[in-house]
């Protein structure tokens, strides 16, 4: 439909959500409610009703980022919370007009309230499952190492991750501050990974130049990668992106708030765009930094006057990258020809019903 102002509305754009971390994911009001259950005292940047004030780019900064993370993890202690979490993130992703969200988690963090490693990621699936049921939005699973921690460790999960594929696991990630150790030191990790036919999509190019997306194509084989956006300062880097088909994750709202760049107008969203290199717009931590899958697709509109032909292809281009089973993709993309179709004034004709994860 559309807006009084003529514009399409944003919201029933059919798209892929296809970076969003677990934790990050959590209704603020939520965090409130579990807050108070268990007994946590949040700090104010986190109780007061607004996203926090964040600047992760010097070691201080991201140490405050990360620690707000932690402490509303810490509020994730039983299976229950964990399915509310989920479902609530599939009510939000569908509301944004979502019909695939690839979620993505680090399983070792839950694992000490959850009964252990195994226990928390099975818990973690059947909310997933549950929540696909109850909402028809498909969904699948990234599991993420932490580049933080050994490389031993990020094996392991490899392994684990592979196991459980047939419950929904989909790629392996890499996450947490790419200035820390190299890429290369889980490269057999992500060897696990693509041996047992998950997508690579670690982090790269957000706190780190050019040279950490290098890393993520030359050392773990990426077939995405998660931000991506500093990739715009090398023109070589653009093109072998482009020519490969490499769909950076960019998360428009999360760049400025974790000052990577002052104002949303400097985000390089035409600079990949016009270079070729596919995008999938996704909302990374919305607990923290406050906008959601469709208001990514808003500052496209405002900050970089992406029009509604293009909006479209943005939304194919995060379909395409997905893992969608083939029948979905093929109804998404049709459905987001017929948004684009619709007549001015009109709203667009009701599509099939969502795709669901089996």
């Amino acid at each position: 439909m559309l807006h009084s102002s003529g514009e399409r509305d944003l919201r029933t754009l059919p798209k892929a959500h296809l970076h969003l971390h677990f934790t990050g994911s959590m209704r603020p009001g939520t965090l409130l409610e579990l807050a108070d259950k268990y007994g946590v005292h949040l700090p104010d940047a986190l109780s007061g009703g607004e996203p926090p004030k964040l600047r992760a780019t010097d070691e201080r900064g991201w140490f405050r980022f990360q620690r707000l993370y932690d402490i509303a993890r810490s509020c994730l202690r039983a299976p229950e919370d964990i399915q509310r979490l989920v479902r609530e993130a599939a009510e939000e992703d569908v509301r944004d007009g979502s019909r695939w969200l690839e979620i993505q988690v680090d399983p070792t963090s839950y694992a000490p309230r959850l009964g252990g490693l195994t226990p928390a990621l099975e818990i973690i699936l059947d909310a997933v499952e549950r929540a696909s049921r109850d909402t028809g939005l498909g969904i699948r699973v990234l599991v993420a190492a932490n580049r933080m921690k050994h490389p031993l460790d990020a094996r392991t999960l490899a392994r684990l991750a592979v196991r459980y594929r047939d419950r929904g696991i989909v790629g392996f990630g890499l996450s947490n501050d790419e200035r820390r150790g190299f890429a290369r030191d889980f490269d057999r990790a992500f060897a696990i990974a693509r041996e047992g036919g998950l997508l690579a999509a670690p982090h790269g190019g957000e706190l780190s130049g050019p040279s950490s997306v290098r890393d993520c194509l030359d050392d773990l084989r990426a077939g995405r990668v998660g931000h991506g956006v500093r990739a715009a300062e090398d023109p070589w880097l653009l093109a072998r992106l482009a020519e490969r088909q490499v769909t950076c994750e960019v998360c428009p709202a999360s760049n400025v708030a974790l000052g990577v760049y002052d104002k949303h107008e400097d985000v390089p969203l035409r600079t990949l765009w016009e270079a070729g290199v596919p995008m999938a717009l996704g909302a990374d931590d919305p607990l923290l930094f406050g906008a959601r899958l469709a208001a990514q697709y808003e500052l496209a509109r405002r900050a970089h006057g992406f029009d509604d032909a293009e909006l479209a292809e943005l939304a194919r281009q995060s379909v395409r990258a997905s893992v969608m089973p083939e029948d979905v993709r093929k109804r998404t993309l049709a459905d987001i020809d017929a948004w684009l179709a619709a007549e001015p004034g009109l709203p667009e004709a009701d599509g099939p019903p969502l795709g669901r994860a089996g």
